[in-house]
């Protein structure tokens, strides 16, 4: 019966695998061994053949052979034959180890390379803003930090984490942002949820931490997962970590404050922050792009600040107190967030205002001995708040739809109307949404939105606003189009037939294609995603914000509104934007700027829209000109 043990062989065999299966560092330090048993072995050969040459010793000849090891040379034929057979077997031998040398340290080098191009390696930073996770949202958040931290003197770095090709990130991240500016993007491949991958990034240093969902049926589980791989990773740090994301569905939104009750986890609700910009925006066109001045860093942005000289001042005297700023509310000491305060709240010890600015260090009051406000051109408090009930249109459907209608009618005045126009499908689920309005009727009808000869029977002459809908179950690129089509019929409908005199408000899913949609004059545009993308920059900056931005996107409390300025000021002669304000404080509301009616078609003068204007400056304002508000009604 045959043995089961192994042979010396079959251990010595096994051993080396053993070695080898260590790495390169095993291979050289085999390599090393060979030739140091090739030195010996050759020496111990040349001295019994009596091969030493004239004038040397043994230890001669062991340096010589060494030598012609690590680096082969010429030999001197000179020397005994012995010698010269022996050394060129070293110079064969020593041809053959370097050989194996370089290549297994050209692999280990290709190894390494591809490790990097993999992005596979550590990153080294601290004070960095962390993105986990990929979709199109991220070039809108590159953008922001970028613009965020072109005043920081170190430079600004952003890590993103994916489970995307490195090389692939950052050529899309090129074709997109062309200006980089004194911010490093670095790109690293992995898994946002699997702990191992998250370490790369270096989550534990980082000043905050963007989870970014992907582009899927349920992003709100990979957002779940993600959080709670970072707060409760083994290796968390002990102070706070500062997270920001977004999620779909409401329902989750007390998991993810459960899992990051230990830290600072803010999250943006996108389908109720898009529903509620276009619910608004179709009622006084001009918000959204209101709403995109406040939230990206292109310009101003909102500030915390404590002024010790408004100390023992009321809030209504604070906001004539800066000529470059536009005060919003306060904070109180206790952490209080007061949006649009009552006029007479006195500013007390540890209080911080919170303003429009173009930067935190400009935040400064005027010291003016006077404010220059023009009394005799402010007109009477008389109230603007529409009563009367509205007729409104829906066209197309998508997940955000539910959300519009339920904010439109905490909008309207009772006895209005809704008509929705939508593919089959999606009526019966309109139809039990409906059920439960309060302040307004609907009329459900199942249509294609792009046919003129549906958009003629509607008789859109009897609506005060239509809002399109872009379609979420299709292509990007195929819905936008479908949108843009529908654009058009309802431009050429407004041209027609004059009275018609309708708002027209239109959801796009691509931010490029805004400016293709231009063509048809459409009164506002919301970009789906871009807040959200906006916001979530802002937030990863000042974690601040998130109740200010709470109040602001509520039909609850004080709003943005955009109102007729002849209601607050004569028009047609120059007044300047103190006296605005002023005007706006008599009523309890806040002037932060003012849109120019001639400019709404204008990109390069953003559609019209001035916020935190100087308020020194004379403007000559008409009477279909706005003026922005923050007020309660």
């Amino acid at each position: 019966m045959p043995s089961s043990q192994p042979n010396w062989r079959q251990r010595l065999s096994y051993y080396f695998d053993k070695t080898l299966a260590r790495g390169p560092s095993a291979l050289i330090g085999w390599l090393a061994l060979a030739t140091a048993l090739l030195i010996a072995l050759a020496t111990t050969v040349d001295l019994l053949a009596h091969g030493v040459p004239d004038q040397s010793s043994p230890l001669g000849v062991l340096w010589n052979i060494l030598s012609q090891a690590l680096t082969p040379n010429p030999v001197d034929s000179n020397n005994p034959w012995q010698y010269l057979l022996v050394m060129l077997a070293v110079t064969l031998g020593s041809l053959f180890i370097v050989s194996i040398l370089i290549g297994i340290l050209s692999n280990e080098i290709q190894a390494r390379v591809d490790l990097l191009r993999r992005g596979r390696s550590k990153v080294l930073e601290s004070d960095h803003t962390v993105i986990l996770g990929w979709s199109h949202q991220v070039f809108t958040i590159i953008s922001e930090l970028i613009i965020a931290n072109e005043n920081r003197t170190e430079g600004a770095v952003v890590v993103i984490l994916a489970d995307k090709d490195k090389v692939e990130m950052e050529d899309e991240i090129r074709a997109h942002i062309h200006h980089i500016e004194n911010t490093r993007v670095i790109c690293r491949s992995g898994d946002p949820i699997e702990l191992a991958d998250i370490e790369i990034v270096s989550p534990h240093t980082a000043r905050s931490i963007i989870v970014l969902p992907p582009d899927e049926d349920d992003p709100d589980i990979f957002v779940i997962k993600t959080i709670l791989a970072i707060t409760n990773n083994p290796k968390r740090r002990n102070s706070k970590y500062h997270i920001v994301t977004q999620l779909r569905d409401e329902k989750h939104l007390d998991v993810v404050q459960m899992i990051g009750q230990r830290d600072d986890v803010q999250a943006v609700m996108v389908e109720d922050l898009i529903a509620r910009v276009i619910a608004q925006t179709s009622r006084q066109s001009g918000l959204s792009m209101v709403y995109t001045e406040l939230l990206n860093f292109e310009g101003d942005e909102i500030y915390f600040q404590e002024e010790p000289t408004l100390m023992g001042k009321t809030f209504g005297e604070a906001l004539l107190a800066y000529e470059t700023s536009s005060v919003m509310g306060l904070r109180q000491m206790d952490g209080t967030i007061l949006l649009n305060p009552s006029m007479d709240t006195l500013i007390k010890a540890g209080d911080e205002v919170f303003a429009i600015s173009e930067d935190d260090d400009t935040v400064k009051v005027s010291g003016l001995p006077s404010i220059p406000v023009d009394i005799g051109s402010i007109k009477k408090n008389e109230s603007s708040r529409k009563t009367v009930p509205e007729e409104g249109l829906i066209l197309g459907w998508n997940r955000y739809g539910l959300v519009v209608v339920r904010e439109l009618d905490a909008y309207v005045a009772p006895g209005s109307h809704l008509t929705i126009v939508a593919n089959t499908n999606a009526i019966p689920e309109i139809k039990e949404s409906s059920a439960h309005l309060i302040q307004q009727e609907t009329t459900i009808l199942s249509g294609d939105t792009t046919d003129r000869r549906l958009l003629d029977s509607l008789n859109l002459a009897n609506f005060d606003y239509v809002i399109v809908l872009a379609d979420s179950n299709m292509e990007v690129q195929e819905s936008d189009a479908r949108t843009l089509v529908t654009l058009l019929h309802l431009r050429d409908i407004l041209e027609k037939y004059k009275e018609a005199h309708f708002i027209v408000v239109s959801e796009m899913l691509d931010l490029r294609n805004r400016q293709l949609a231009d063509v048809a004059h459409v009164d506002d545009f919301v970009v789906s995603e871009h807040l959200p993308s906006l916001m979530m920059s802002q937030l990863s900056e000042n974690s601040e914000l998130q109740i200010v931005f709470a109040d602001l996107f509520s039909h609850e409390g004080s709003e943005i509104y955009l109102k007729p300025i002849g209601n607050y000021i004569e028009t047609g002669k120059p007044i300047n934007f103190y006296t605005v304000v002023e005007s706006a404080r008599r009523r309890g509301e806040i002037a932060i700027g003012y849109r120019i009616m001639t400019e709404i078609n204008n990109a390069n003068k953003s559609y019209g829209v001035h916020t935190n204007p100087k308020k020194s400056e004379m403007v000559r304002f008409t009477p279909e000109d706005k003026i922005i508000v923050v007020a309660e009604k």
